[in-house]
């Protein structure tokens, strides 16, 4: 009875599902912060439909159910965002958020040329900068937000179009 996971383009009707997700994910981060009022947890509901539209947002099925998301937009400097990469937490260490990230950056590459692609997490989230590494992703810089948290901002080059076909 085993299901296999598809990666898809969100749908409008996926918005629900993603903020459900999104909510349920993210609790772990806002734990280890200290502070339930990061911008994951407090997006409403239209806002996320706004991002639908926006943004690239690729979610991952198990059947009918969105077990991951992830987003990201090609800026007008050629370098592609990535956000909010979030996996049901029964999904995690099988591989899906790597995935979910690939999708994505082949997604924004079809969208034109992207000279690299950034995102950013926690300092205290090493699962995250983990995944992030194995990636391919390297830390370019760390920005203090407050006393408790910082943001590691990641990079990756953009592979070279002759590169990305052998």
């Amino acid at each position: 009875m085993g299901m296999s996971v598809i990666i898809s383009a969100a749908e409008a009707e996926d918005a629900e599902q993603i903020l459900k997700l999104q909510y349920l994910g993210y609790q772990p981060e806002a734990e280890l912060y200290g502070d339930w009022a990061i911008e994951p947890l407090t997006q409403s509901l239209e806002s996320l439909r706004a991002e639908l539209f926006e943004q690239h947002v690729l979610v991952a099925r198990l059947g009918d159910e969105v077990v991951g998301a992830v987003r990201g937009h090609v800026g007008v400097d050629g370098v592609g965002r990535i956000g909010r990469l979030v996996v049901h937490p029964r999904m995690q260490r099988h591989g899906l958020g790597g995935r979910l990230l690939d999708a994505l950056e082949r997604r924004m590459a079809q969208e034109g040329p992207v000279s690299a692609y950034r995102l950013f997490t926690g300092h205290r989230s090493l699962g995250n900068l983990r995944l992030y590494a194995r990636q391919g992703y390297r830390q370019t810089r760390v920005e203090q937000v407050n006393s408790r948290l910082s943001f590691v901002h990641l990079e990756k080059p953009a592979p070279t179009p002759l590169a990305a076909t052998a």
